[in-house]
């Protein structure tokens, strides 16, 4: 039978180059005949041998050349059969809906399938491999898989096989592409291994404060205090040692303290229990020892992470301490705070930042205060405080405020009335862009969190920024300040303003009407002194009072009309108790000028109720859903509203949900507490 195998392509015009040089050869020929007939004659009989020589060959052994060579390809062809059959890595390939239509020994040795009857769909094996996961490009798709104890890296990649099919003339594509996938799997067990001992052996850094060192010791008595001192100390290092980390004391109330991140692991999964351990350190001290812990993990070098530590550290300090910050490279994590932050008996502090603020007054040409949005009466007296420290020092001092509140509009109507204050001492925001310059002191009163404020973009206008402050700090906190001043312990910003007043290098002489301002914010932030009052808040009241603060006039400039009065009882009759202790409701905002103010107060009320250990009072107003947390002393309300992007203190706080509706804050709301009760945060 005749061969139908012929030579094409590449293969032909090689071995066509033979015919090609023997024109050359006949041109070279005749050549020679011309310069010598006898060479040219013996040249003509050498190319008709080569002639004959060629075309016996050409035409005799191509077929077995030919042949030759398809055996090859056949042979090859089976060989990388065979590689891919023996190949050590698994290897499969599966239709368009996953199913198996053919693996190799290895594949078949990890699954222990025979590849010639198990044609189900791979995800029986493996349940994460389905074909949504599959490429729909020629890029393959990539991802991990575990089978067993084993981990994989699973490589997909699509092969079309409509060119195939069209050419074979025995099948046809009805429509869209036919395609199947190869899916290569990389054993990465052992690597993973690897980097999870790498990850675990990588050192950590912290550092640990007694949070009340000098407070405790004064409650014991002379002879006892070594021995509390003592049992401290043992107390942290025997905890530490047991994680095999190593602390180390380098001040009188302070320790370092190095460890292995797997350690640290151990600690966050005990989450940081030393802070109640210590805790039970008691020789007769009136005062519970407290620490507050920074630890810095997973930055690009040892010192970075030491960096990361002592940012922690200033952040659960600013936070109240009593509590635990992790800085895990760029994510910030919080344990503990649950008691309520100690007040401080000495003044230093007050002293020293009330002469830093004299200085930066005297050092501008004019001062801008402003609070957070909707301010309320405690940042509005604490800014009425620092205007008055301004114009002690003959400075220009004015006060944002863009929508006044139901709570500040009686007392801003006192200034305006009084001829004794410049009529444009409030300035609006929009006014406050353009007086805003680097020459110009902008001090924020009552809040740390720049997109909380009443114009963020006035903290890029200048350099020179105060904040005054008396919210637990969050990661979210103006960074920029020259001078910051956040006490948690304090019971409101007034209070804080107060204290620094008293302790100004110049003698500040305040009116009645700015007296009241600052004893208002102060009442109004402590319940009328039934939540988190100290002796200092008392000693700032007293402050005022003797500066002419009026409490009769204060009540009465409080006092609500009827509307407010009656929605404040439609949010206590139609609470909902949550899981038995919280209680939700909803403040309607129609009709009324601040429903956050109500809510707020609202949210005080349902603490009366006996069976109620935190109140939450949701409120939609200008596109936004704002919440109000009240608790007295059994929920921290301060870590259950940072969940929702907020913050506060233990027993006061709030969030606001821009673009929520009340039913998607109110389920928000309910998750974060089922899954906090869950995992212990709260109890």
């Amino acid at each position: 039978m005749e061969n139908k195998v012929k030579s094409i392509g590449e293969l032909n015009k090689i071995l066509h180059i033979p015919f090609w040089l023997l024109l050359i050869l006949a041109v070279v020929n005749i050549m020679v005949y011309g310069v010598d007939a006898n060479a040219g004659f013996l040249l003509t009989i050498g190319i008709a041998v080569y002639v004959i020589a060629l075309l016996t060959v050409y035409f005799r052994r191509q077929n077995t050349l030919l042949n030759d060579m398809v055996a090859f390809a056949t042979q090859y062809g089976e060989t990388q059969k065979h590689f891919m059959l023996e190949f050590p890595s698994p290897y499969a390939l599966t239709d368009q809906e996953g199913r198996l239509l053919w693996f190799n020994n290895a594949f078949a040795h990890l699954t222990g399938k025979d590849s010639r009857h198990y044609q189900k769909q791979i995800s029986t094996l493996f349940p994460d491999i389905t074909p949504d996961r599959f490429p729909e490009t020629d890029e393959p798709a990539e991802f991990e898989t575990v089978f067993g104890e084993k981990v994989f890296q699973v490589s997909v990649q699509g092969i079309v096989l409509d060119s195939l099919i069209l050419s074979s003339k025995i099948l046809e594509v009805e429509e869209g592409p036919v395609s199947m996938y190869a899916l290569l799997f990389s054993d990465m067990t052992e690597l993973r291994q690897y980097m999870r001992r790498y990850e675990e052996e990588t050192m950590v850094c912290g550092f640990i404060y007694l949070d009340n060192y000098d407070e405790a010791l004064e409650s014991v008595e002379d002879v006892r205090r070594s021995l509390l001192t003592a049992l401290i100390d043992r107390k942290i290092n025997r905890y530490f040692q047991n994680l095999d980390a190593l602390v180390r004391k380098f001040e009188i109330d302070k320790y370092i303290v190095v460890m292995r991140a797997r350690s640290l692991q151990e600690l966050k999964t005990n989450r940081f229990d030393i802070l109640e351990e210590v805790k039970t350190v008691s020789i007769g001290n009136d005062m519970a020892v407290t620490l507050s812990i920074g630890m810095g993990a997973n930055n690009e070098s040892y010192i970075a992470n030491e960096e990361s530590a002592r940012s922690a550290i200033e952040l659960a300090l600013g936070r109240g301490g009593d509590q635990a910050v992790l800085r895990d490279g760029n994510s910030i994590s919080y344990f503990g705070g649950k008691s309520m932050a100690v007040e401080k008996t000495t003044r230093v502090k007050a002293r020293v930042k009330a002469h830093a603020l004299r200085e930066f007054i005297d050092s501008k040409a004019k001062v801008v205060i402003m609070g957070h949005q909707l301010m309320d009466i405690d940042a509005f007296g604490a800014a009425v405080g620092i205007y008055r420290a301004a114009m002690t020092l003959d400075k220009r001092a004015f006060i944002v405020i863009d929508s006044p509140t139901t709570s500040t509009k009686p007392f801003i109507s006192s200034f305006e009335n009084d001829p004794n204050y410049d009529p444009h001492i409030m300035v609006s925001v929009s006014e406050a862009k353009e007086m805003v310059d680097n020459d110009t002191l902008l001090v924020v009163v009552d809040t740390n969190k720049p997109d909380y404020t009443e114009c963020e973009e006035l903290l890029r206008k200048t350099r020179t920024i105060v904040v005054l402050d008396h919210h637990r700090q969050s990661d979210n906190y103006i960074k920029n300040a020259v001078l910051s001043y956040i006490e948690p312990y304090a019971s409101s910003a007034c209070e804080m303003v107060s204290e620094i007043l008293q302790y100004f290098p110049e003698q500040v002489k305040i009116r009645n009407i700015e007296a009241d301002a600052l004893y208002a914010g102060i009442a109004v932030d402590t319940d009328n002194f039934m939540q988190k009052t100290g002796v200092r808040t008392f000693e700032a009241a007293a402050f005022l009072r003797r500066s002419g603060a009026d409490m009769t006039r204060v009540r009465k400039m409080f006092r609500e009309n009827m509307r407010e009065y009656r929605v404040k009882g439609e949010v206590l009759s139609n609470v909902e108790m949550y899981r038995g202790h919280f209680a939700i409701s909803v403040c309607p905002s129609d009709n009324l000028d601040s429903p956050t103010i109500v809510a707020s107060q609202a949210a005080n009320q349902l603490l009366d109720i006996s069976e109620v250990k935190a109140s939450f009072v949701l409120t939609e107003f200008k596109n936004t859903i704002y919440i109000s947390a009240r608790a007295i002393d059994e929920i921290n309300v301060q870590i259950i509203m940072e969940r929702m992007g907020g913050g506060g203190h233990l027993n006061i706080a709030g969030c606001q949900l821009p673009g929520a509706t009340i039913e998607e804050a109110r389920d928000k709301l309910k998750q974060i507490l089922d899954e906090m009760l869950e995992g212990g945060e709260i109890g």
